[in-house]
């Protein structure tokens, strides 16, 4: 059975973490699924949005400890701490994280690499690498800092401490925290808004620009130059003619770009 459960409907791509028996509990072949799965939605042109979550009633409880102390021994050849490739700012495709139920370790650092977070209120969420002899992973030291700046990273990360989804939400984690069983719809409604009033090619190259503008530092001059270039990509396509024509009819929009095949990317 997969590891990662993969379902698309109505432009949306719904993928599980599936390893039940263990609060789906992290393993080196989840890691692998979520990759492929991350970059098989992000080149289909019928995918607008993506969301990722859990199987019932954990979103991840982090690394999968069933060998206790042996968990963490010396690695194998190829090791790396950032095992989802890409990660899911990298794509093109607006991610949303449906935080469904505890997310412990890197079952919240991958969440944390999200466009979007929704987190279960009564859920325990934390960052507790440090308290296994460990370092948090997944690029956790420049994610948490992004979303939520640099004193609550220091908080989360270097005590390892745990807490719940409004604080996780209070703190900047999360956009939202939720009853978990509101969680997913939630994640779903605003993935299915994006399905239908989204032009993908302006998500994409906002999103692009987004992260980018973090990842390497640009400035403001630099982020105005690449906006220009972002017009230009998108001024007279059929996608601008539509979201004009759509706005002044009050009707929804019927958006044709397809990112696979019109994606030129900012320099």
């Amino acid at each position: 059975m997969s590891a990662v459960l993969q379902e698309t409907s109505a432009g949306i791509t719904v993928l599980t973490l599936h390893n039940p028996e263990r609060r789906n509990a992290f393993t080196a072949g989840m890691g692998r699924a979520l990759s492929a799965a991350y970059r098989a939605a992000d080149e289909d042109d019928a995918v607008r949005a993506i969301v990722v979550t859990g199987t019932p009633p954990a979103f991840c409880a982090g690394a999968d400890m069933s060998a206790a102390g042996s968990t963490f021994d010396s690695p194998q050849d190829g090791f790396t701490a950032s095992p989802i490739d890409p990660p899911a700012f990298a794509l093109r495709t607006p991610v949303i994280a449906a935080v469904n139920g505890h997310a412990i370790g890197i079952g919240l650092t991958i969440a944390m690499q999200a466009d979007i977070r929704i987190l279960a209120d009564d859920a325990k969420y934390a960052i507790p690498q440090v308290r296994r002899g460990m370092v948090p992973d997944a690029m956790a030291h420049w994610t948490v800092p992004h979303i939520a700046g640099t004193a609550v990273a220091a908080d989360v990360l270097l005590t390892g401490r745990t807490f719940d989804g409004p604080e996780a939400a209070r703190m900047g984690l999360a956009n939202r925290s939720l009853p978990a069983d509101e969680v997913l719809p939630a994640a779903m409604e605003i993935a299915a808004d994006i399905a239908a009033n989204v032009s993908p090619l302006s998500a994409a190259l906002s999103k692009q620009l987004l992260w980018n503008t973090t990842r390497r530092g640009y400035g403001p001059e630099r982020v105005a130059d690449l906006e220009t270039q972002a017009h230009l990509q998108v001024m007279g396509t059929d996608d601008a003619r539509e979201g004009g024509a759509s706005f002044v009819e009050r009707r929804a929009p019927r958006f044709t770009s397809r990112v696979p095949r019109d994606w030129r990317g900012l320099d």
